[in-house]
């Protein structure tokens, strides 16, 4: 009996299921809804953001253009013994091989892996001007060299073993590596920070050491609760320093959840001087603070300015800008190559 007459007999019952349309955007003359079209195209994008742009993948913690720069300087034999080479040479060999956009893009990714107060572990070692937590740019490609970092193996030690798929590049020349074979959660040590498409991430670093403990645990016991990796990793640990005073439930309902926000304040020590004078030396600031924002904000404190719709400074500008003064004498940035704060 086919499933027509099936149907016929019991004329109460339900009618079969009519077959999918072969693309329930389109209508009947071959067209597309406007709004059913954009809504496709706009998700397309949104996906090849994410995937393709903005965010790392968990497995290496890379993005795209982070994981083609490690690739192609280690394709180039720039490892952590070998002479370094321009930068302008690397951003070639990228752009040229596996990652086909802007040559500023490709090097500002570059600056930034080779910075240590934007990453906790560099992966990159870069010799020139690369730049200041001050803000300050990096020079221009022609004029820095770089190369990888010891900790970079961590990332492309094993990447000969066939430990990872390798994929076409662009233009079906090259073969380039879906993941990088990480040996520790790349994601946890360096952190991220990306905006796509109706999300974000902004994972903060932790300690190397820290992190291998956890794994060696979760790799024992893969059931531990978070009260018990956290034994192994009490919380973040950002270039640069600073003290982290958030409530250890706080760090921990961040972790639970992953969503939160952690407090960091700088590190600093007195010290005493001749007849009983005494200093306030800061040596760590918090990830993302320069000295000299913080320079320009005790300036505004010592000399504030009258608000707008005032003729005069408020009482309360006044008692705040008498109160510093009775402490302060003055301020000085000693930040150094040797001392970075």
């Amino acid at each position: 009996m086919s499933q027509n007459e099936l149907f016929a007999d019991h004329g109460n019952a339900a009618q079969p299921p009519a077959p999918p349309a072969a693309n329930p955007v389109a209508l009947d003359d071959g067209s597309l809804a406007l709004d059913l079209y954009a809504e496709r195209a706009y998700l397309e994008y949104a996906m090849s953001v994410v995937k393709g742009r903005a965010l790392p993948e968990v497995a290496d913690g890379q993005k795209p253009v982070q994981r083609r720069i490690l690739y192609a300087m280690r394709d180039m034999g720039l490892t952590h013994g070998a002479k370094p080479v321009k930068s302008a040479r690397v951003v070639g060999e990228i752009l040229g091989k596996y990652h086909p956009h802007g040559d500023s893009s490709a090097y500002e990714a570059l600056v930034r892996m080779a910075q240590d107060f934007t990453l906790r572990y560099p992966l990159i070692d870069g010799q020139g001007n690369f730049g200041s937590r001050d803000g300050d740019g990096a020079a221009a490609m022609r004029y820095t060299e770089a190369r990888l970092t010891p900790i970079a193996e961590l990332l492309l030690a094993e990447i000969d073993m066939g430990t990872v798929d390798f994929v076409p590049n662009y233009d079906g020349a090259f073969d380039e590596p879906a993941l990088l074979p990480a040996r520790l959660p790349m994601v946890l040590l360096n952190g991220a920070s990306g905006i796509a498409v109706g999300m974000a991430t902004e994972i903060p670093p932790h300690n190397l050491s820290e992190v291998a403990a956890a794994s060696l645990a979760l790799l024992a016991n893969p059931n531990l609760t978070t009260a018990e990796l956290m034994q192994h990793v009490p919380g973040p640990d950002f270039p640069g320093g600073g003290q982290i005073i958030s409530s250890h439930d706080d760090i921990r309902a961040a972790y639970a959840t992953g969503r939160g926000s952690l407090k960091v304040r700088a590190r600093w020590k007195i010290e005493d001087l001749a007849r009983g004078q005494w200093q306030l030396v800061v040596t760590e600031l918090p990830p993302g603070v320069s000295t000299q924002k913080v320079l320009e904000e005790i300036e505004e404190l010592t000399n504030p300015k009258v608000k707008a719709g005032k003729k005069a400074l408020t009482p309360e500008q006044n008692q705040l800008k008498a109160t510093v003064l009775a402490v302060l004498d003055v301020v000085r940035d000693e930040s150094s190559k040797d001392a970075p704060v």
